[in-house]
């Protein structure tokens, strides 16, 4: 893996590299001053201030603060990114066409650049109460009803990856939306959205019924009202309880412990006394058309910057 890293280089020099990490693929991140305007089904505008940009190779970009865990603004998988050097700021844009928005990031000072050739890490591992919830289910199936077949987990459709897909004992998809926890409506509004794009899909019968089940340990009165309304079903279904480490060793004493002895006649030793208490056990692009920057015959970057490499 290629690391390329820029420290306080010029608006060019920042230019140059973003459209090389472009063309190979690169994962980005530029943190510095700027400002931050979004057009498309809203408008927004952040004025200047210290942010991080990261650009990823699949077309997504987020702008993060120094607050909370998700970005100010972004644009999602799918979007291109431009870089062009305008009124001397570095412009950075996330276009998407459908639907049409635009996300601007104009850099007054670019404090780092760096620049990653990412590979792997892409078919992610989820772990947690809901993949355990789901592996319970592909193991019993029939813990949701008798004759139930999954045939695809995290099957795509236009409203997006389901958690897990199947047919029932007749033959007819079922879709399930599985969460660990008790919920309310936007639950069963997610598993709406899901059997409304799959009974949409262009090569299913139109007239063939798509079910939709929600698995969760419990659901809320107005969840409920609106499962009913939509034809839809909960089946009350927890997550394994993880494992304790010792949780076994400690289970069989405590069996053992509870076991009846058979009585005997044999007087035991006397023991010792001790006032010592037994231990208890517990249990368990560049820019184009008119966004076109100036670059050709442009001198290598200065030494206003200091790249670092690393193989």
């Amino acid at each position: 893996m290629t690391v390329t890293t820029l420290h306080t280089p010029s608006h060019r020099e920042a230019l140059w590299e973003l459209e090389s990490a472009f063309d190979r693929g690169d994962l980005i991140t530029v943190f510095g001053e700027c400002s931050v305007e979004y057009e498309g089904r809203a408008a927004s505008t952040l004025g200047l201030g210290n942010r991080l940009l990261v650009l990823k190779p699949d077309g997504s970009a987020l702008v993060h603060t120094d607050e909370k865990r998700t970005p100010v603004n972004w644009q999602p998988p799918g979007s291109t990114h431009h870089a062009a050097v305008r009124d001397g700021r570095l412009r950075v844009r996330s276009e998407r066409t459908s639907p049409d928005e635009t996300l601007t990031v104009r850099f007054t000072a670019v404090h780092q650049l760096s620049a990653m050739g990412v590979t792997g890490g892409r078919d992610l591992e989820v772990t947690g109460s809901e993949a355990d919830l789901r592996r319970r289910i592909l193991e019993d199936p029939d813990l949701v009803e008798p004759g139930f077949e999954p045939t695809a987990v995290e099957r795509d459709s236009a409203a997006g990856p389901m958690d897990v897909f199947g047919v029932d004992a007749s033959g007819t998809a079922v879709v399930l939306e599985l969460k660990r926890r008790r919920v309310g409506p936007s639950a069963v509004s997610q598993l709406a959205r899901y059997v409304d794009a799959v009974a949409e899909e262009p090569d299913r019968d139109p007239d063939a019924a798509v079910r939709g089940i929600l698995v969760a340990p419990s659901i809320t009165d107005r969840a409920a009202e609106l499962l009913a309304d939509r034809g839809f079903e909960h089946v009350a279904l927890e997550p394994p309880e993880p494992e304790t480490p010792g949780a076994e060793t400690k289970a069989t004493d405590s069996a053992e412990a509870a076991e009846p002895k058979a009585e005997t006649t044999e007087p035991e030793e006397p023991k010792a006394e001790t006032t010592e208490p037994e231990a208890e056990t517990t249990g368990t692009e560049t820019a184009s058309d008119d966004d076109e920057p100036i670059e050709a015959d442009a001198p290598e970057p200065s030494g206003s910057a200091s790249r670092e490499s690393q193989q």
